[in-house]
């Protein structure tokens, strides 16, 4: 495969356009007007009706119990591992020179990470690495920096790490406090940084807002995996923190940088889903695009929020991908601020 080729097919644009067949002016601002009273009673009432929650309530209102939730265990390869729980997805390296994570869920999760860890058989957990700043993904940081692990993230990922943050999920916002020092990063870098870590190179690699504004790819050379944290979701459409400074078109622009990095042989490890594959991340940039282009195309015809919503943009992914009002409303806002 040629993904330079692949990802060049759908020509500058990047993807297919709304057809209007021909509809003038008038008549498509008409067909907006009409259609947006049904996207008025999918998420006009929701939007206005927003919760503040905290992390764990917004899990636990998911159905989470986190009383009862388990770590599954998958071997990537040997020596590397991802682990599934509550929150996103945790990447192990175990080796000769000990343990290093990426990511940590939350607190009530870190005693079977560790307990996950030893039964793989490996033991105190020497770093982690933090893919972005989102609780679901940092919230254990304390504990493991409270026993000697040396935290490292992206500088913007710790600077947000330590004020409180307010994350809007659309149907909830989710309050973040500051983490407390045992918790925040001790090493941080701006675009690169590589270990030399259990016999491989690990490269973290930023390349500027996506899903976050301090995202990290985290490359383990010798096992040819790739941990894309949130700016890849393999399990429905990415959440884009367009607040916080995400947007649609860095997260695009994120996952093309990271395809230059690897090929077509690569595991794609992402923030939350089943692991996939060089293919899955190839066919998920080229779906970005479409949805981009046909939302830009609207917003440059005057389309409200609402409008973009009922012109149903995503439909031919909504069967597999769910539900995609969350994706919409914030790639509609970090395209039009």
């Amino acid at each position: 495969m040629n993904r330079k080729r692949t990802l060049a097919a759908l020509g500058p644009s990047g993807g297919d356009n709304i057809d209007t067949n021909g509809m003038g002016e008038v008549v498509m601002k008409a067909f907006l007007r009409a259609t947006s009273i049904c996207a008025y009673l999918l998420v006009g009432v929701s939007a206005q009706a927003q919760e503040t929650l905290t992390g764990i309530e917004f899990f636990e209102r998911r159905g989470i119990n986190f009383d009862t939730v388990q770590i599954r265990i998958e071997t990537v390869s040997p020596g590397l591992y991802v682990l599934f729980g509550a929150g996103g997805n945790v990447a192990v390296s175990i080796g000769d020179q000990g343990v290093l994570v990426v990511d940590d869920q939350f607190p009530t999760m870190v005693p079977r990470i560790r307990a996950a860890i030893r039964e793989l058989g490996g033991d105190d957990v020497d770093f982690v690495i933090n893919t972005h700043w989102h609780f679901d993904h940092t919230d254990g940081n304390p504990l493991f920096g409270r026993d000697g692990s040396w935290i490292v993230s992206q500088v913007n990922s710790r600077r947000m790490m330590t004020d409180n943050q307010l994350i809007n999920l659309v149907n909830a916002l989710v309050e973040q406090p500051p983490s407390s020092p045992d918790g925040l990063p001790v090493i941080t870098y701006e675009n690169r940084m590589r270990f030399y870590f259990n016999g491989e190179k690990i490269d973290l690699m930023h390349f500027g807002p996506a899903h976050t504004t301090g995202d990290a790819a985290v490359v383990f050379r010798g096992h040819n995996v790739v941990h894309m944290g949130d700016v890849f979701n393999s399990g429905g459409y990415p959440f884009i923190d367009a607040d916080n400074g995400g947007g649609l078109d860095g997260v695009i622009l994120f996952c093309e940088a990271v395809l230059n990095e690897i090929d077509e042989d690569t595991i794609v490890i992402p923030g939350h889903g089943p692991v996939a594959k060089y293919e899955d991340l190839i066919e998920y940039v080229l779906m970005l695009r479409t949805i981009r282009d046909r939302i830009a195309e609207l917003v440059a015809r005057g389309a409200s929020l609402d409008e973009v919503i009922a012109a149903k943009p995503t439909a031919e992914w909504d069967d597999v991908k769910g539900d995609p009002i969350r994706l919409l409303d914030r790639a509609f806002a970090s395209m039009t601020r």
